[in-house]
């Protein structure tokens, strides 16, 4: 693969004094393990650092810790300021962070360019504003002889732990909101994904945002990830990755009793009713289950096609799966890139393999001759609502199409998984629309589309998906702690309820 024409950017020269960044610079790990992070396209190492040991995550939260008081103690106005040079420092530096996005996660070039990065961007852009904005209740004489009123105040160091499927977008939802409340935070990525977290820390301290507020911490999640959770100079713990490890973590939190922010797994419904615009429905099928090559927690995955359809559907869907072009990411006409990993490729042939024995694979199943973690587009018909395929969350470029009768049947299917982050219905009926925006259980619901997220509009799950906010104004509820303050209005030394306890009226 000819990278020749790719902007500069070399990891091992960029991060040479080390992957862990705290208080405004990078340091060297102490674990005495290192980690080598690789080109999952071609196989090949691109950057090896020390991860992080328990020493190092102790180093970040003093360091979030002693930057807490002067950041918490800026006026909304001044944060405000330094997260709007932060968010045009970030799209000086687009190209370069798109390259590093592709390098290290095998995205599409034209992924990375039109929405991780501008995406990014866009979110710091939309919290640097709304810092501006942290409500409380109005004041008001609420008892008749007090005045009160709600403060929002900072919680205080926030533990943060980020997948690698979307790592720089993932480090501002977890970043973004939680500075712009007057917070202070430690992240740490995934140890397969820490190129652009860093430069996001990076960029934050070249826009004038202070050491200390932002630290990252490179490190494996038995290690590093389970200190941070459970540290006690941590008042919170907010945590993007699968249910299971969202489990253990909401364990280990409990022992300190920190707030808990978990978005944890999906496995999309896409419901298709009989009056859909098919083609619309096959092109949204199609990308809303390859989109990052399936490694979306919102991915469509499940797709449920009233009968009429269904045929038609199926077709559509396997003609234009055979259309998506699977190559080196950084060819600007590559639709699909790797997975992660050979690992995680492996997997998923490995969900696909066990689905012959009870399902068809229509096209796709099978990984194409290449040095890279690839997979080929694949979609499955005949498998049963219980059967693996349809329940487990795969991860990878994988739609199973099931059909239905009755729209009650449809909506049933839907719900009938553990998981509740997103879903879409199809239909030009605004009674079914509106039926199914009710009774779908998930956090997001779209009406004939699948995957847009904009900055303004909350993101978070439902039943084993998890349960908080990220993005929007409603991710504040998460970083911020309401208090109420009650002013006495009367001046009389002894107040008429203290007959409660001494005396008479």
């Amino acid at each position: 693969m000819d990278h020749s024409a790719e902007p500069a950017f070399h990891p091992r020269d960029r991060f040479a004094d080390g992957a862990q960044y705290i208080a405004g610079e990078l340091r060297p790990g102490t674990s005495g393990t290192r980690h080598t992070v690789i080109d999952p396209a071609t196989g090949q190492a691109v950057y090896e650092y020390e991860l992080a040991g328990t020493a190092d995550v102790d180093a970040a939260v003093a360091a979030a810790r002693e930057a807490l008081p002067q950041w918490a103690g800026a006026t909304p106005g001044e944060r405000s300021d330094a997260m709007h040079r932060f968010a045009a420092v970030l799209a000086e530096h687009a190209d370069e962070l798109a390259h590093a996005e592709s390098l290290q996660c095998g995205k599409p070039i034209k992924l990375t360019t039109e929405f991780d990065v501008p995406g990014t961007v866009d979110n710091t852009a939309f919290f640097a504003g709304a810092a501006r904005h942290l409500e409380g209740k109005a004041a008001g004489e609420y008892s008749g002889d007090h005045t009160s009123y709600v403060r929002r105040e900072p919680v205080g160091v926030v533990g943060s732990i980020a997948p690698w499927n979307y790592p720089l977008q993932m480090a501002a939802w977890k970043i973004l909101p939680a500075i712009a409340a007057g917070n202070t935070i430690v992240l740490k990525p995934a140890e397969l994904t820490p190129l652009t977290s860093l430069m996001f820390a990076q960029a934050a301290t070249e826009a004038g945002i202070p050491a200390g507020v932002i630290n990252i911490i490179n490190g494996a999640g038995k290690v590093a990830g389970e200190h941070l959770v459970g540290h006690p100079d941590v008042a919170m713990t907010s945590f993007t990755g699968s249910t299971g490890v969202g489990k253990r973590v909401a364990e280990i939190a409990t022992a300190t009793v920190k707030r808990l922010h978990l978005e944890l797994g999906g496995k999309a419904p896409f419901v298709v009713f009989d009056d859909a615009d098919l083609e619309a429905a096959v092109n949204g099928a199609v990308a809303g289950s390859l989109i990052n090559t399936g490694q979306d927690c919102t991915a469509a995955t499940r797709a449920y096609v009233q009968r009429p359809l269904y045929d038609a559907f199926v077709a559509g869907v396997a003609d234009l799966m055979a259309t998506v072009r699977v190559g080196d990411p950084f060819d600007a006409k590559t639709d699909l890139g790797p997975l992660i990993s050979h690992a995680q490729r492996d997997r998923v042939a490995g969900f696909v393999d066990r689905a012959r024995s009870y399902a068809t694979v229509v096209t796709g199943g099978e990984a194409p001759d290449s040095p890279g973690a690839y997979y080929r587009p694949t979609l499955i018909t005949g498998a049963a609502q219980d059967s693996e395929i349809v329940q487990a969350e795969i991860f990878g470029p994988v739609l199973v199409v099931l059909p239905f009768d009755t729209d009650d049947e449809g909506l049933a299917l839907a719900n009938d998984t553990p998981y509740g982050l997103a879903a879409s219905a199809w239909t030009r009926d605004v009674f079914r629309a509106g039926r199914a925006t009710r009774e779908i259980q998930a956090g997001c619901v779209w009406v004939n589309d699948h995957i847009p997220i904009i900055s303004e509009m909350p993101h978070g799950g439902a039943k084993a998906s998890g349960y908080g906010k990220d993005m929007s104004a409603y991710s504040f509820e998460e970083y911020t702690q309401v208090k109420h303050v009650m002013y006495d209005n009367t001046a009389l030394a002894r107040k008429d309820w203290h007959r409660t306890v001494f005396g008479d009226r």
